[in-house]
């Protein structure tokens, strides 16, 4: 397992290891850990108490049997655990900690009463003289609680010496006071740290915590006692590099300037400083930050101070390159890092004293350093990287081929390598390093001397020029973006002027005169672009105030203008809204099954690197007592290494219990527990025959979805939406930047953090209260006589009648007006005659409960957008339900199946992307409230070769169907979600007792809504009884596709008879295939 850091994840492994240490060799193995915590954090109070009170335990328990070890493991125990080797781990402890002024009280207390204690029962004068001297070494220590300490050790002597009490203790005080005017400097500083602290403002406590770091550095050259002040300075940096600046790279990298400017000053005043090992202290930084570059960087410049070996700095190099935090902040730290190491090869090369394959293996090494950066950059940022605009690197490898090796050419072509990438041709500053190389060969060249120098044809001599350095200058001009291109003209000039000849000089001012004037054109346009593009901005802040067109973009979409949430949506699949019956009032259980509004972006946490094997059970009980678990989402890295859960909480007052368990330990595994703010998005208005591979697939480009959520359609199978949570924020919000994106051309994606709380008022006709509903109309009344009676109190803007598949008018209608005052000026119309029948007008209102989808022939799927306004899902028009004869119940019910263990959150067109590929659909009736759909197929031949085929299909992974009858589809419950808990994979969900395929009695419903009278339609007595054949073939009840009569109420004696013939497989009127009511 990976090694801990910090303070907090040491004491939380070694806390773990210690609770299952049961034998000696356990308990010495704790002890081994607990060496290599001081080791890795030698500043951290709380590791050193809790390893000194382990030690202090195993000494004490092995000295009898009340701890229950066996006798060999006592004797042995005495031997390793000794009272000397305890106190002299005491002893050890306090010196690591004995500068934290604020704390160390808490060690050292301890320590002194444990050695007070021992005082107690020997009373010897060693025992005294020891104690003695341990309380005058305290007092000389300056810490916050002196006071108490120098009444302590009055106590003391006034018990153990009170002879000499008035004489050592005059002298202690006297050499305390440097001790006590240094705390006194401090405690301001201290006094508004704990302020600071109290009140939980971490950024204040942050803030106050550097300015007292700034003011302690500085006093190294201001106190009388330059040794006490780097001592109180290291113990601060102890305090904050094992508490709140743990991983600070910037205040790690304040440490180090100052560690290393106290060796210089060590070094120079030949002072005895009390300083750190430097390569302890980088790889302690390195390791609590392991991306920063610059400390990578001092990392193997240290080891390269203190003569280590090649192999040594490469493993340094190898430990930077095997985290997988180095480019955490981008190439800077990997780039910062791969400098140090090949300028360690570059100066191992150059070192007279280097062994001979010293300049190959540099060489060898600098080749592969830029070859992997090159490698890491293209990884991390594809065919975006464009290289180091510092060419760190390649300076380095040019410098090791001219001063090393002396191939000239092969580092000039290095050179003109660079100048091929626009990143460096553009600079100024790489040209001019450029040419001062080439400057630099050329002074490096000697003079050709002859004893009997020749004269040249035509009595002149030739003049040596650096001619390559001068083409550097002209490359550079004639760049037409280069960024400083004036400063490259004065070097052009100034140099021709010292080394060229005349007619050259003259072609370099013709040139720069052409360039100047160049510039200032590119100059005037950048300018004219900066105020156009200045305008524009001002421009469109000042549009910002105007009236959004988002809306009517949206209009756009197949799924109509009406839209729930267009703001930042956040619904959840148990809101809590209360449903209203359309039609009956039994819908009013359904209530109490409905969670309350949950706000999981607030209530969520993501844990990582749990055990690969880790269970659900193991999670819950490892969370337990941190707050109760909503739902719990696992899943297995790919490596196979770990796991990790998204785990949603009760509250927020959880969550905040539970990331206290962050860094610590499960089992061997240290845990990280972040909070799941920013990972979850509502998405909506997707394609309605999207599954959740689909929903991935939108979401690929952006980064690692952890899960897809689809919301229960038990209640509203209207519902189109998801919840994808993603593993990183930056992947979340990748995904924010698709909200807008058209989907298969004519879909507009809704992609949003998801946010309860923040919802688009409702819009439309009911939302606004400009629609009336209507009950009890004639059923040879038409839109138009309608019209004609509501026109009377207002402008209407539209009729609709409910009616079924079959076009029967059903007796409801809705009639839009224009304004909400003509609707309530309508109510006038309420209990008035109207043809043969009394109406009943009111306001509609708005509900969320349609428990079932229903679509015919190629309709597209009921579930057309995330939400809509009416209230009634409209059925065919009157001229719509086509000619011919109509098909007999018997007819419907040879060519009708059901569909059973479909899970609830999958809709109908998904259903019917499934069932369609078997043959011609006439009807689906989708039917969450039992987990499945009824499929009215074209004939009976293809409803067989459907249910052979979808037998088994596994519809959601671990979900496979059943096909059967439709009385064995209401046979089936709803689905059933215990503690939002899933428990296990492909679990069928529990079914009612009448869903068994033994016969037995069906119990007695435990809510037995008894039929009503009232209903448009000739009247009907309770004391109506069909023949016996009559109610089994012919009762003529509504069937599956809608097309018979009316249902009828059952009387007393239709229920008696579903109760007895429940094991015979007699469901009363249900036998036939016939669905109570529309469907």
């Amino acid at each position: 397992m990976a090694k801990p850091v910090g303070e907090d994840s040491w004491l939380a492994y070694v806390d773990e290891e210690s609770r299952h240490a049961n034998d000696l060799e356990a308990r010495v193995k704790v002890v081994e850990l607990f060496k290599n915590a001081v080791s890795s954090e030698p500043g951290s109070l709380k590791i050193w108490l809790a390893y000194c009170e382990w030690f202090w335990s195993l000494f004490t328990d092995c000295q009898s049997s009340e701890a229950g070890w066996p006798e060999e493991e006592q004797q042995l125990g005495r031997d390793l655990f000794s009272f000397d080797a305890a106190l002299s781990l005491w002893s050890e402890g306090y010196e690591a900690v004995r500068y934290r002024i604020n704390d160390s009280h808490e060690f050292w207390n301890r320590w002194v009463s444990i050695e007070l204690e021992q005082l107690a029962r020997t009373r010897t004068p060693v025992g005294v003289k020891r104690i003695s001297h341990l309380f005058r070494d305290r007092l000389q220590v300056p810490h916050a609680t002196w006071d108490n300490t120098s009444q302590m050790f009055s106590s003391f002597l006034s018990t153990y010496n009170n002879a000499a009490y008035e004489s050592e203790f005059k002298e202690v005080t006297a050499s305390a006071q440097e001790a006590k005017a240094a705390y006194e400097a401090r405690e301001p500083y201290e006094l508004k740290l704990n302020r600071a602290a109290k009140s939980g403002d971490q950024d204040a406590h942050k803030a106050l915590m550097k300015e007292y770091l700034v003011w302690e550095t500085a006093q190294v050259n201001k106190a009388r006692n330059p040794g006490l002040a780097v001592s109180l300075c290291l113990g601060l940096y102890s305090r904050v590099l094992s508490g709140i600046f743990a991983f600070d790279d910037e205040v790690w990298s304040d440490a180090a300037v100052y560690l290393s400017g106290l060796q210089h000053h060590a070094r120079t005043s030949h002072l005895q400083l009390p300083l750190p090992n430097m390569i302890d202290f980088y790889q302690r930084a390195t390791s609590h930050c392991p991306w920063s570059g610059p400390l990578w960087s001092r990392y193997i410049l240290t080891a390269e101070e203190s003569g280590w070996s090649f192999h040594s700095v490469e493993s340094i190099k190898h430990a930077a390159t095997n985290t997988k935090a180095l480019d955490k902040n981008g190439m800077s730290g990997v780039l910062d890092m791969y400098t140090a190491w090949c300028g360690f090869l570059k100066r191992t090369a150059m070192d007279p004293n280097a062994p001979e394959d010293a300049a190959d293996v540099a060489e060898v090494g600098l080749l592969a350093a830029l070859e992997d950066v090159d490698l890491w950059g293209r990884r991390l940022y594809k065919d975006a990287y464009r290289g180091d605009p510092n060419y760190r690197l390649q300076r380095i490898l040019i410098q090791y081929l001219t001063e090393v090796q002396g191939e000239i050419d092969e580092a000039r072509s290095h050179w003109d390598r660079l100048a091929s990438q626009s990143l460096l041709a553009d600079s100024y500053d790489f040209w001019l390093n450029y040419y001062l190389w080439e400057m630099m060969v050329y002074a490096s060249k000697p003079k050709h001397r002859s004893p009997t120098p020749a004269t040249p044809v035509g009595g002149t001599k030739i003049k040596r020029v650096p001619g390559l350095a001068t083409s550097v200058l002209q490359r550079a001009i004639s760049r037409s973006t280069l960024d400083w291109p004036e400063r490259i003209m004065e070097v052009y000039v100034q140099h021709c002027n010292d080394y060229e000849r005349s007619e050259t000089i003259h072609h370099a001012l013709d040139m720069v005169y052409q360039a100047r004037q160049e510039v200032a054109r590119r100059r005037e346009r950048e300018n004219a672009e900066a105020a156009a593009a200045y305008a524009a901005q001002a421009q469109q802040q000042q549009s910002v105030a105007g009236p959004s067109t988002e809306n009517a973009a949206a209009q756009d979409s197949p799924s109509g203008p009406k839209r729930k949430r267009e703001a930042t949506p956040g619904d959840s699949q148990g809101v809590n809204k209360r449903v209203k019956s359309v039609e009956a009032d039994g819908i009013g259980s359904a209530t109490n099954e409905q969670a309350l509004k949950r706000d999981r972006e607030n209530t969520s946490v993501m844990v990582t690197n749990l055990p690969a094997d880790v269970t659900q059970t193991a999670i819950r009980k490892y969370f337990r007592e941190y707050g109760h678990i909503n739902n719990l989402d696992i899943r297995k890295e790919t490596d196979g290494e770990s796991t990790s859960a998204l785990i949603e909480f009760r509250s927020t007052e959880d969550v905040q219990s539970a990331l206290l368990r962050d860094q610590k330990y499960f089992g061997q595994n240290q845990i990280t527990v972040k909070p799941g703010t920013g990972l979850t998005l509502f998405v909506s208005n997707y394609p309605p025959t999207a599954d959740e591979a689909y929903i991935r697939g939108i979401f690929k480009s952006c980064g690692d979805v952890y899960s897809v959520r689809f919301p229960s359609l038990k209640y509203n199978t209207r519902r189109r939406f998801c919840y994808v949570s993603f593993r990183d924020q930056d992947s979340a919000y990748k995904a924010t930047l698709l909200d807008g994106q058209l989907i298969e051309g004519k879909f507009k994606l809704q992609c949003k953090y998801s946010d309860p709380t923040h919802k688009k008022d409702r819009e439309g006709a009911v939302a606004e209260g400009r629609e009336v509903r209507v009950k009890n109309v004639d059923s040879s009344a038409n839109e138009n006589d309608l019209r004609d009676v509501f026109s009377k109190y207002g402008k209407v803007a539209n009729v609709r009648i409910v009616r079924n598949m079959g076009g029967k008018n059903l007796g409801i209608a809705y009639v839009v007006f224009e304004t909400k005052e003509e609707a309530e000026s309508a109510l006038q119309l309420d209990k008035t005659k109207f043809k043969s029948q009394i109406l009943a007008v009111e306001i509609s209102k708005e509900t969320n409960f349609k428990p079932t989808a229903t679509s015919k022939g190629d309709r597209v799927s009921a579930s057309p957008a995330p939400s809509g306004d009416g209230d009634v899902t409209m059925g065919d028009g009157p001229g719509e339900s086509g000619g011919g004869q109509k098909p007999t119940p018997k007819e419907i019910q040879e060519r009708t199946m059901a569909i059973m263990n479909v899970p609830d959150t999958v809709n109908d067109a998904r259903i019917r992307v499934v069932v369609e590929k078997h043959g011609e659909i006439v009807k689906l009736v989708l039917r969450p409230d039992h987990q499945g759909a009824i499929v009215e197929f074209a004939d009976a031949a293809t409803m067989g070769r459907a249910a052979l085929a979808l037998e088994g299909y596994e519809i959601v992974p671990g979900r496979t169907l059943r096909t059967g009858s439709v009385q064995d589809l209401f046979k089936e419950s709803s689905e059933k979600r215990e503690d939002k808990i899933v428990t296990g994979k492909g679990k069928k969900t529990a079914t009612s007792k009448g869903g068994s395929k033994e016969a037995s009695f069906m119990p007695p419903p435990q809510n037995v809504r008894r039929p009503t009278l009232g209903r448009a339609g000739a009247k009907r007595g309770l004391g109506f009884i069909s023949s016996k054949n009559d109610s089994k073939e012919n009762h003529p009840t509504t069937g599956v596709n809608g097309t018979g009569s009316a249902t009828k109420p059952k009387t007393n004696a239709d229920f008696k008879a579903m109760f007895l013939s429940a094991g015979h497989g007699g469901n009363g009127a249900s036998k036939d295939g016939h669905v109570n009511g529309t469907g």
